[in-house]
């Protein structure tokens, strides 16, 4: 695809007249003609346009574009947002239940009938320019880091895809560790689709949100009448995982005597069905995922530690939102864009302010958090630009005090992580132990806060 500066995207129906003046084409315009949305969308895909004409007569409907392919107007006006559209009407009120909700969704401005030259070029150099500074403000520099779903530039991020890829083509089980919402599935997808396992099923099992008493036949499955109401056999999520992947999220939920039992597949890599005398062989990779801390669960009695260490042969801990970076507004951009697309294509981008509330907000519910929030905000936007009240994060106190908060978040961090290494002579493993967290994070938070934990290290 190349670059045309001043490229005009003009779309008219074939029986319809050239309405572009001499004047437009000798305004250094470069007009590219198509008479049918399918014809449009192939000169898409060989040059890049900014401003797009459409000559439409106002109801969709009736027109010669809808009749070959119902609705492949609005699909060609939705699916290339990045353009300003602007629509040649005739001197007609649009209706308000149809018409007229096209235009404000999908044109960035319209002219009516009869053409005036000067009027209309006015109205292309505005869309053409708006364009220009949408697509300076809003593309990053370069194509973001991408491993499947998760977009990352952070130097989290990428050491993350660079552990995903050895992890992956190492057959054994994998522990993930990280806050809620910050990408453990994701994360244990992309292992399995970089692995030997992927042409074979990824099968997912959240132990959290499964009942006590349906643990057993939802993992190893159970035979027909092993219990009342088994009116058949059924296949458990790991014989369904047979040859792939079996993604275990909140491990540490699982019931002691249930831990028992998966010990048990772990070591011989067999089951049996609930009700049944057969053992069944399976071949079959287990990542794990929790967000608590397990080591502490193992020394407390609640998580056994034979199962901990047959399970947490490799592992890789998720980054926060809060701590990766410039990934913030890179995947509230990300996200925008895959949102605004769908629901509202007319929709350009952040006002200052929400850019400023989303760099500064926490995120204690990590990515989740910014998904749901950037749903809610292109659903509830009134305008071409997202507002921090559209994404709830309209507090009463000023950006300055968000970010005042977020830096004493910090010092306090950093000044009970110096104070514990102190109390434990820089004892890293005995340190991490008491702040509750895992040492490779402990690791990475002294990193990040420069503390020179190995003077007066402990011999």
């Amino acid at each position: 695809m190349t670059k045309d500066a001043r490229s005009l995207l003009y779309l008219k129906s074939p029986s319809a007249d050239d309405l572009i003046p001499s004047d437009v084409r000798n305004d250094g315009w470069d007009i590219s003609v198509a008479t049918h949305p399918t014809a449009a969308l192939e000169l898409l895909s060989e040059r890049e346009f900014l401003v797009g004409l459409v000559q439409w007569d106002g109801a969709e409907a009736d027109s010669e574009f809808s009749a070959a392919s119902p609705g492949q107007l609005r699909g060609l006006l939705g699916a290339h947002s990045h353009i300003n559209w602007v629509a040649l009407l005739p001197d007609l009120t649009p209706s308000p239940t149809s018409d007229s909700r096209i235009i404000s969704t999908h044109f960035y401005d319209y002219h009516t009938l009869p053409l005036d030259p000067e009027r209309l070029l006015v109205t292309l150099g505005h869309a053409y320019g708006m364009a220009e500074i949408a697509r300076s403000h809003t593309l990053p520099a370069g194509e973001p880091t991408k491993l499947f779903e998760m977009v990352g530039e952070s130097a989290p991020m990428r050491s993350l895809f660079q552990k995903i890829s050895k992890v992956a083509a190492i057959d054994f089980n994998v522990m993930i560790r990280g806050e809620s919402g910050t990408g453990k599935e994701l994360t244990a997808r992309a292992i399995h689709q970089l692995s030997s396992r992927a042409d074979a099923p990824f099968v997912a099992v959240n132990c959290g949100a499964l009942p006590k008493d349906l643990i057993q036949t939802e993992l190893f499955g159970h035979e027909k009448g092993s219990f009342t109401g088994a009116d058949r056999r059924r296949i458990g999520r790991i014989e369904a995982a047979q040859n792939g992947t079996i993604f275990l999220d909140e491990i540490g939920d699982l019931p002691l005597d249930l831990q028992v039992n998966l010990l048990r597949f772990l070591q011989e890599k067999t089951i049996d069905r609930v009700g049944g005398s057969a053992q069944i062989d399976v071949d079959v990779r287990v990542i794990a995922a929790t967000n608590v801390n397990l080591e502490r669960a193992v020394e407390e009695g609640r998580f056994r530690e034979d199962l901990y260490y047959r399970l947490n042969v490799l592992h890789l801990d998720m980054p926060s939102l809060r701590d990766r970076g410039q990934d913030v507004e890179l995947l509230a951009m990300h996200f925008f864009n895959q949102f605004s697309q769908a629901i509202k294509p007319n929709l350009r981008g952040f006002s200052q302010d929400a850019i400023e509330a989303v760099k500064s907000y926490p995120w204690p519910g990590n990515v989740r958090e910014l998904v749901n929030r950037m749903q809610r905000a292109v659903v509830m936007c009134e305008g071409r630009l997202l507002k921090p009240r559209d994404l709830g994060l309209d507090q009463d106190a000023p950006n300055i005090t968000l970010m005042t908060l977020a830096e004493a978040r910090a010092k306090a961090e950093k000044e009970a992580i110096e104070a514990t290494l102190t109390a434990v002579r820089n004892n890293v493993s005995k340190a991490a132990r008491r702040l509750d967290i895992s040492r490779v994070t402990l690791y990475r938070l002294m990193e990040q806060h420069a503390i020179d934990w190995q003077r007066g290290k402990e011999s």
